[in-house]
Parts: C-alpha cells; sequence; structure tokens
C-alpha cells in the first residue's frame, strides 16, 4: 500500500479496503490463522483512525493478487444499470405484509404506504437504475425493514410521530458510493434499516471463498 500521500490524508474507506484485502489474500494463503484473521478484521472495520487500521497489516506481505480484487468487486459492488425497466415504484401494505426481495429493478423513486401492515424491501441482490435512490413513506401503526448492501449510504430524514428510525446499517462505504435516501412520516411505527448480514460475516464468507478457490489448506 504504497503512496505518495501521506496516511492520514489519504481517504479511509480506501485505506480500510487496501487492508482488508491484505487481510483476506494472507488468510486465504494461510499465512494467519482464522482467529488472526476475525480479531484484525473487527479492529479494520471498527476503527476511524488510519494508523490504526494499517497496523493491522504491518507485518503482513500486500495483496499481489489480481483475483481477490476481481471477485471482491464482483461480490461486493452495487449492480447499477441505467438501462434496466423499473419496476414498480408504489408499494402498499394496509392490513397485510408486502415484500419485495430477491434480484429486482430500483426505480430511482420510490413511495411506500404502509398502514396497519408490514414492507420489507430487500435491496441486498437488487439492481440499481440510479446511483441515488430515493424512498418517501407514509407509515401509520406499522413495521418497515430495509435491508441494504454494503456497498450504498443510507441517509434518513423521516418525521417521526410516537415513532422510530433505527439505521444498523454501519455503511463503510465511500462518500461517492450510491445513496438511499428514506424520508416521509411515521406514526406510531417502527423503522430499520439493516444489513442481511454483518460486514464481518460476508468478508469472513468471501475469505473462505478465496482459500476454497486457491485450495490452500
Amino acid at each position: 500500500m504504497t503512496s505518495n500521500v501521506i496516511l492520514s490524508d489519504r481517504p479511509i474507506e480506501q485505506v480500510r479496503q487496501e487492508t482488508i484485502d491484505t487481510l483476506i489474500y494472507n488468510y486465504s494463503h494461510a499465512v494467519i490463522s482464522e482467529e488472526a484473521f476475525e480479531r484484525r478484521l473487527d479492529i479494520v472495520i471498527a476503527s476511524t483512525d488510519h494508523h490504526e487500521i494499517v497496523k493491522e497489516v504491518a507485518d503482513l506481505k500486500p495483496s499481489e493478487d489480481e483475483q481477490i480484487k476481481q471477485h471482491r468487486d464482483t461480490t461486493f459492488s452495487v449492480k447499477i444499470d441505467p438501462t434496466a425497466q423499473e419496476d414498480a415504484s408504489t408499494y402498499t401494505a394496509i392490513l397485510s405484509t408486502t415484500e419485495k426481495t430477491g434480484r429486482w429493478i430500483v426505480p430511482s423513486y420510490m413511495k411506500c404506504y404502509c398502514i396497519m401492515g408490514n414492507l420489507k424491501l430487500d435491496f441486498t441482490n437488487a439492481v440499481f437504475t440510479s446511483s441515488s435512490v430515493t424512498i418517501e413513506i407514509f407509515s401509520l401503526m406499522s413495521d418497515q425493514t430495509i435491508f441494504v448492501p454494503e456497498d450504498v449510504n443510507v441517509t434518513t430524514s423521516v418525521n417521526n410521530i410516537l415513532s422510530s428510525v433505527k439505521d444498523r446499517s454501519a455503511s463503510i462505504a465511500g462518500k461517492q458510493a450510491p445513496n438511499i435516501r428514506l424520508l416521509g412520516t411515521a406514526i406510531m411505527s417502527d423503522t430499520k434499516v439493516k444489513h442481511k448480514r454483518t460486514a464481518k460475516e460476508q468478508f469472513i464468507a468471501f475469505a473462505n471463498q478465496m482459500k476454497k478457490m486457491f485450495d490452500i489448506k
């Protein structure tokens, strides 16, 4: 991870990703144990200090395998296709449950009505038509759960009346990553934004996939 720019001036998301790539490379090539990989990964994901992050790979060889980067980009990158035909932009759950999951086309603007119902929107494997998505909700005595990929940012500006919005997505995406904006009004309702799997779980699964691919015991 060489650079002419001093470490503290580099984008921390980029430093973090390079460090995680190095951890995955060394774990998948049996240089470090699974326990050490997970312990160091915890620190790298949680830290907001450049030096603390790179310290976790100071004794390791930098990743030189392009396969890891290519597979990581394929696995974690949000799928954006501006030419895709948008799915419906209005979703309603009135005294009922509405779910949108799997591989579906995400419009740039969505409106959701949820009255005494349950709404689940799962963007994990969805195809985005735009890097900016706005979700406007009106919720009355309802529950909304929104699953988002790791590589997106989420901003919320919902007017809550006896309600709560809990954003547990803890995104490690950079400032230029796709953005989902959640707005609207919630009355006596509960809205949760989260990942299906934590960042750690996804990186561990990916690292094990790479280890299996290299067939290193």
